[in-house]
């Protein structure tokens, strides 16, 4: 949580940037101080190398990421539900992805040894880990509220 218990710091899916957004107004579709963007769209955030430490480290609010690969069928099988489960989680959950294939360097230091594999991330720090594909958006944020 952010010196003020009333805020808390989340990071723009777009320009990355850090805003301090009240509690109080998280529900009513804040928007980046930066570039003036939604901070959440209910659509699962792309991360790369670039991104991940800084969405995982900085957020105030839990960040369910898919350790992913477009050549894996089970993980393009369980897209559409984890675009949905966005939809069910935010503003409460950052919901993103992770291809493995583009970010190598990440899935080694997670150990992530099958795909798809979602982990979830409180405070910068793995808390819950799920190899296998999930069939319904319930079932994600199911289990993913299951570990808040």
């Amino acid at each position: 949580m952010s010196a003020s218990a009333d805020a808390l710091h989340i990071v723009c899916p777009h320009c990355h940037t850090t805003n301090r957004v009240r509690v109080a107004d998280m529900r009513n579709a804040p928007s980046c101080g930066q570039c003036h963007q939604a901070l959440f769209d209910g659509h699962p955030l792309a991360l790369d190398q670039a991104s991940f430490d800084k969405h995982i480290g900085r957020s105030h609010v839990p960040v369910l990421v898919d350790f992913w690969a477009p050549w894996c069928g089970p993980c393009r099988m369980m897209a559409p539900a984890y675009e949905q489960a966005a939809g069910l989680l935010e503003p409460q959950v950052r919901v993103a992805k992770l291809n493995t294939e583009d970010a190598q360097a990440i899935a080694a230091r997670f150990n992530i040894r099958s795909i798809p594999t979602l982990a979830l991330f409180v405070g910068g720090q793995e808390v819950a880990r799920q190899a296998g594909a999930f069939r319904t958006a319930k079932d994600i944020a199911d289990w993913t509220r299951s570990h808040l």
